[in-house]
């Protein structure tokens, strides 16, 4: 990484943070394994009486689901820790579209999350919300292609266009959103990292200025983006997607603060 070395004042900064929000696929877990050292990294995050916060863009699970797959893993996990952007996507609707059905190109567990914040999810819709589907279905992407050119409005909730398993990647909502805007040529709103509405929602619910937390993730345009756009301090782990030459080539908004081969490297 052209001998990238983290300097004395990002370190200080980071000694100094109150709060750790972490990514977590390709940073703390690849799939259902944990990343060595990860857990010890969050227990010791937790000792220290810095605050814990775990943020996904993947919206295919929905807060419950993270909480228990966390603590399954053996993560100190519990539900006011977990944000996805699918919390941020419904906290927008709410906010700027109330009573206003939404059709949702989503999993159940993401239709759960919407129906049970109170938005009517329906076929008919001046409302399209595309987010990472498993259970994607060509009927689906022909829906929401065919009411977004008769004019509703394109939201998702996050771009990540690949998805890290521990067999390799998987495409994600940035790469389904690609297809509809490829047949309709509309561009997405995208929600979630690396977007000011996810770093408003994180002091909103931690309490702690953004000037006193850290993003730890393993990708550039999204986690190590939120730091730099937003005021929050950023650390890349190459655990992930993230390439050396990926690194090398970062425009000034997704180049780290900080660099470590993984979260089990650092210190604080």
């Amino acid at each position: 990484m052209e001998n990238f070395v983290n300097s004395p004042e990002k370190l200080e900064a980071l000694y100094n943070t109150k709060l750790f929000v972490l990514d977590m696929d390709g940073t703390i877990y690849l799939g259902k394994k944990p990343i060595d050292g990860a857990i010890d990294f969050c227990e010791r995050i937790v000792k220290s009486g810095r605050k814990l916060m775990y943020f996904t863009n993947n919206a295919s699970r929905n807060p419950e689901d993270y909480v228990k797959k966390l603590n399954s893993l053996g993560f100190p996990c519990e539900r006011e820790m977990i944000v996805t952007s699918g919390d941020v996507t419904i906290a927008y609707l709410k906010k700027y579209y109330p009573g206003k059905p939404v059709y949702l190109v989503g999993t159940p567990a993401l239709e759960k999350s919407f129906t049970e914040a109170g938005i009517e999810l329906s076929e008919n819709s001046d409302i399209v919300v595309v987010s990472f589907d498993l259970t994607l279905t060509y009927e689906k992407l022909e829906k929401a292609c065919t009411l977004i050119r008769n004019g509703a409005k394109f939201f998702s909730t996050h771009p990540d266009i690949n998805c890290p398993t521990e067999d390799g990647y998987i495409p994600d909502s940035g790469a389904i959103c690609g297809a509809v805007t490829l047949s309709t040529g509309v561009e997405p709103r995208y929600f979630g990292k690396p977007y000011a509405e996810t770093v408003e929602m994180i002091e909103t619910i931690s309490g702690i200025d953004r000037s006193y937390a850290v993003m730890v993730g393993d990708r550039l345009y999204t986690d190590i983006a939120l730091g730099k756009k937003n005021g929050m301090l950023s650390l890349l782990v190459m655990s992930g997607e993230t390439t050396e030459e990926m690194v090398n080539n970062a425009s000034d908004e997704e180049k780290p603060d900080l660099i470590y081969t993984s979260v089990a490297a650092v210190e604080f």
